[in-house]
């Protein structure tokens, strides 16, 4: 009896607390949308084993791989569960439109791109920043702004690649590296200084010591940039573990000092584009640690992908001798009619931004070099309960909250019927017959619109891209006006991808290539 109404009392008081736990339980799964199901008028449904995380793993593994399997299974639109998000993708690239062009009330790039800089780069955006950036870029960065800091590059681009030349020590000897270090190093190096300013002349009594104190501080900031971009992918995940998170947070605090307002300030040549930004927000009255933080994102967003863009250009020309032999032709022809000579003891080469539009089969080049290693994930938050309509008439449902999502990568670079040969470097594809620029490819008969996104697309189109374009160009054109490029190994392949930088821009190399270079005259 007494047993009994032990048992009885010890079954009342755990009761709530079973409850209770219950409760908690059901809530939790429900927080990670365990018990999500398809709802008539809505995508596929794809929502993984594992609750919450879904597909991640195989997402971040090998993100190609993963979204081809998936349109195999489920067609052209599915929702999939991506570490607590659902995310519905669109393969069709004749629906891209719908994506472009919605309403930023329905379908907004700049929730996500917050989400990302909070994560990676410790920035907390406030209301109405946002159009700080529009502002300066479209100021700075296109039509006739673009002028003043593409000189400026190219200022910086001969400090870093021929600060020797007509010294007893840059004789025609042949000098051997590697091939994406050389590129990326030489090209973020002098992107940053173009950017964020350079030692003042008068601080070293000297023009000359200046551009070596240059030197000297770009390799620094370089050095320490490889590290933290290596990281970048896991680090936008979110699974770093312990030491490389510590490593990251060390890495980011070294830049939001070296690249912090107060130093800065001491620097001569600041862009007017990294100038008006930090004004704007300082007049906004955002804090000057977060404004430090943000030159970071700025570093980032436009140094980043130009190196291993500049390395596989480079490289997919000395692999295809035809490519190589037309470019260098017209940068040579570009070049007389400028009335210039690269000669021993002459004067540097001047070029101007009128002359890098003159190099129709460089443009082609470059657009190419993009299709086959640019690899963006583009995405929108949704924000209200919305249709989304294809191009066939077909409508669904998205949720608020959701995110959408497209790929160019696999839907249209690499699509067979709109690029044929679609894995080959043709230096030429996006040239007419008559030397004009090809903008008309089809897939089924019909003129597909996006046939390449290297840059994103509509209102969050990279705001960099003219100057990423002309940085890219200067470069190319001054290595194949100087120098002689050889490869180590003539029948080396061109190296893999590193598969985990999918989503987050151009791809680079498992492995370095092993090239030589010397001056032509």
């Amino acid at each position: 009896m007494n047993l009994c109404w032990l048992t009885e009392s010890v079954m009342e008081l755990l009761l709530p607390i079973l409850l209770g736990f219950l409760a908690c339980l059901v809530g939790g799964l429900y927080l990670l949308r365990v018990f999500r199901q398809r709802r008539p008028g809505e995508p596929p449904l794809d929502k993984g084993l594992i609750p919450w995380l879904g597909h991640v793993l195989e997402f971040r593994r090998n993100t190609l791989k993963f979204l081809e399997r998936m349109e195999k299974k489920h067609g052209d639109i599915f929702t999939v569960q991506l570490g607590g998000f659902y995310i519905t993708f669109v393969q069709d690239p004749f629906s891209f439109g719908g994506f472009v062009k919605e309403s930023r009330d329905k379908l907004d790039a700049r929730k996500v791109a917050l989400h990302l800089a909070h994560r990676v780069f410790g920035y907390k955006a406030v209301e109405g920043e946002h159009s700080i950036l529009r502002i300066s870029s479209n100021k700075h960065l296109k039509g006739e702004g673009l002028e003043e800091v593409t000189q400026a590059f190219m200022s910086n681009l001969q400090n870093m690649m021929l600060h020797n030349i007509g010294s007893v020590a840059e004789d025609r000897t042949w000098k051997e590296g590697g091939l994406f270090r050389y590129s990326y190093n030489v090209v973020f190096r002098a992107g940053y200084l173009a950017l964020f300013g350079n030692v003042p002349h008068k601080s070293e009594q000297s023009e000359e010591k200046a551009k070596e104190k240059d030197r000297a501080e770009s390799e620094a900031l370089f050095h320490e940039f490889r590290k933290y971009d290596q990281l970048f992918p896991r680090l936008a995940y979110g699974v770093l573990p312990p030491m490389e998170k510590l490593a990251a947070e060390r890495l980011k605090a070294y830049f939001w000092d070296v690249l912090s307002i107060l130093k800065m300030k001491t620097k001569d040549n600041i862009s007017g584009w990294v100038w008006d930004i930090q004004q704007g927000k300082e007049e906004m009255g955002i804090d000057m640690s977060m404004i430090n933080r943000y030159m970071l994102v700025l570093l980032w967003a436009s140094q980043s992908n130009i190196g291993p863009s500049s390395f596989w250009l480079l490289l997919f020309l000395m692999k295809h001798p035809e490519a190589m032999k037309a470019v260098k032709e017209e940068v040579d022809k570009v070049l007389k009619e400028s009335g210039q000579e690269v000669r021993p003891g002459g004067p540097m080469v001047n070029l101007t931004p009128e002359m890098l539009l003159k190099t129709p089969i460089l443009d082609s080049a470059v657009e190419e070099n993009l299709r086959l290693t640019a690899a963006p994930l583009l995405t929108r938050a949704v924000i209200k309960d919305m249709t989304f309509k294809m191009a066939d008439g077909r409508e669904y449902l998205l949720r608020k909250g959701d995110r959408i999502a497209i790929f160019p990568f696999s839907s249209v670079h690499h699509d067979p019927e709109i690029h044929p040969e679609p894995h080959s470097f043709k230096y030429d594809r996006f040239l007419n017959p008559d030397g004009t620029k090809k903008t008309d490819f089809y897939k089924a008969g019909k003129r597909v619109k996006y046939y390449t996104m290297p840059w994103g697309s509509g209102v969050s189109m990279c705001p960099g891209r003219f100057f990423a374009t002309s940085e890219l160009k200067q470069f190319v054109f001054l290595m194949l006006v100087y120098f002689e490029l050889e490869l180590m190994n003539p029948d080396e392949k061109i190296p893999e991808t590193d598969v985990s930088r999918y989503g987050f821009g151009t791809m680079q190399p498992v492995r370095d290539v092993q090239f030589r270079y010397r001056l032509r005259y």
